[in-house]
């Protein structure tokens, strides 16, 4: 399917049946999400907003991660049982991703009792066809990322992953054969250039993971039993990966015995996981491994996204630079906490945060850009038409230098959503606002209006302004949904459709507009910092 044509003006797209299925990493539920965490979520949905938008018929899976030792020492220091603790966090992480208004279709949750079941099914199956096997476990582990390492992996003799203490650990355990599967993974990674996106994590997965060798994975534990039982060998659970990775086919209707649910072939393979770049060697390795073992097939991509960073760190309650998303909603409204997100993290590099950043990115382009342009345009329709929608008669170059460069534009924000770039396609949509801007001060409609002689050409900037307005909004709908519910509210059309960008006839002439009103307001931001320091002196 092509949403716009590779070359030319954009063409119209066929209502599909085509299904995109999408799907995140599940939050791990040994504390509230921060602002890091969330950004995952909104990506993903950013992304399933936007096939939404262009015809598909998108299914988009999110969840929790609920079992591990970890988990139950957090239950333990909070005097609740297991799954008293894991049903409060799993609440509050729905909660986040409800209030940053994520569109998932299914919110999965690994304490599910089917779930459970199918994943001992697939222990059992993975157990007795040759590819787990049981022997003794004696290395060095890290509670906090439920991983183990060898020494050659520690970095200053801590965890190469979160910087902490490692402990060493001697326990029974099963193993699952990665080296079985090394080689057809290698393979597969080789034959799918777009496997593993970006470029540069496939990489690092072939080159330090794949190349040196895999160890065989442990995966089951004896020293706690907040997990999955084995069914076969009482005392032993079903270690985290198995357990957490399954639940992307146990909750689509996965069976064991190949009677898959009817829908299970619609919803599955994956067109894309959405994953942390610090776990993705787990989803790009041991998953596609898993799947092999399952004769399933695999995800089509694996989108390895970077990490947002507190200033120049990783946030850490260690180093009390945690961010949480309804904390800056509260601060910020949600669309401004979205666009900075996509806006400020780079398809392969790592973002940064900072309220000043924050604020001079909304004051810039949500306030100055956006917001400034809509109130303009609609107040100079109320102004010279009394907000009735005017008919464009007189067509000059500027005008097609303006929609020229609103159809080019549309053009590579299809490519870059097909690849997944959502700063850079964001960025093209503010380009459009910005173009619209530069185009009221090329045609100075307060000049024209004060000739009557000028009417049918002050009429074709306005329409021009009102369209490119619509247009713009009609893009930004998966990124910002409630900004693009006010721009069409105040411009008072239905027409939203991604078929109505094409022409650019979709404003209807002689509606009535609504009334001018702010989408966003200037912060002062010597304020909002005092604001912000006083909230955390309270806190």
């Amino acid at each position: 399917m092509k949403g716009l044509a590779a070359l030319g003006a954009p063409t119209k797209v066929k209502k599909m049946s085509k299904n995109f299925n999408i799907y995140t990493a599940i939050a791990y539920t040994s504390g509230k999400p921060h602002i890091g965490n969330t950004y995952e979520i909104v990506l993903a949905d950013t992304i399933a907003r936007y096939k939404r938008l262009v015809g598909y018929d998108v299914y988009f899976q999110t969840g929790t991660d609920e079992h591990g030792q970890k988990i139950a020492e957090k239950a333990a220091l909070n005097n609740k049982t297991n799954q008293e603790f894991v049903d409060e966090v799993s609440l509050e992480v729905k909660r986040i991703w409800d209030i940053m208004n994520t569109s998932y279709d299914k919110f999965v949750r690994t304490t599910n009792p089917t779930h459970k079941s199918k994943v001992s099914q697939i222990f059992e199956k993975l157990y007795k066809q040759g590819d787990i096997y049981k022997g003794v476990y004696e290395g060095l582990y890290c509670t906090p990322c439920e991983s183990f390492f060898s020494e050659s992996q520690l970095v200053d003799g801590k965890c190469p992953d979160c910087g902490r203490a490692v402990k060493s650990t001697k326990e029974d355990a099963y193993f699952f054969k990665l080296s079985n599967y090394a080689k057809k993974l290698e393979n597969h990674i080789n034959d799918n250039p777009d496997f593993i996106k970006p470029e540069s994590r496939k990489k690092e997965i072939i080159n330090n993971f794949i190349k040196p060798g895999l160890q065989d994975l442990c995966v089951s534990r004896t020293s706690f039993d907040w997990g999955v039982p084995v069914t076969f060998d009482e005392g032993h659970v079903v270690y985290v990966w198995i357990d957490a990775l399954s639940n992307y086919i146990t909750f689509i209707g996965y069976d064991i015995d190949g009677n898959h649910d009817s829908h299970f072939s619609k919803l599955w393979p994956a067109d894309v996981h959405i994953i942390g770049k610090d776990i993705l060697r787990f989803h790009v390795i041991y998953w596609p491994i898993m799947l092999m073992a399952l004769d399933l097939p695999l995800p089509k991509k694996i989108l390895g996204h970077p990490w947002l960073l507190s200033g120049q760190e990783k946030m850490s309650k260690s180093k009390g630079n945690i961010i949480y998303a309804d904390d800056l909603v509260e601060l910020f409204g949600v669309d401004p906490i979205r666009f900075y997100m996509l806006s400020q993290m780079s398809y392969a590099n790592d973002g940064i945060f900072t309220y000043e950043l924050l604020i001079d990115k909304i004051n810039a382009d949500l306030v100055n850009n956006l917001g400034n342009l809509l109130n303009r345009t609609i107040s100079m329709a109320h102004k010279y038409f009394n907000g009735i929608v005017p008919e464009p008669l007189i067509n000059e170059e500027i005008d097609n230098s303006l929609i020229n460069f609103v159809k080019n534009t549309q053009i590579q924000i299809d490519n870059k959503m097909n690849e997944y770039k959502t700063s850079e396609t964001i960025n093209l949509i503010f380009d459009i606002f910005d173009r619209a801007n530069k185009y009221i001060d090329e045609t100075t409609p307060w000049i024209l209006a004060k000739d009557e002689s000028n009417y049918n050409r002050l009429a074709s900037v306005i329409y021009n302004l009102l369209e490119t307005i619509r247009i713009g909004a009609v893009s930004l709908q998966p990124f910002l949904p409630e900004t693009s519910d006010k721009i069409f509210s105040q411009l008072n059309t239905s027409n939203k459709n991604y078929n109505s960008i094409v022409d650019f006839k979709g404003m209807e002439k002689g509606s009535k507009l609504n009334n001018p009103e702010p989408i966003f307001l200037r912060i002062d931001k010597k304020i909002k910092l005092k604001e912000i320091e006083n909230k955390k002196k309270g806190s």
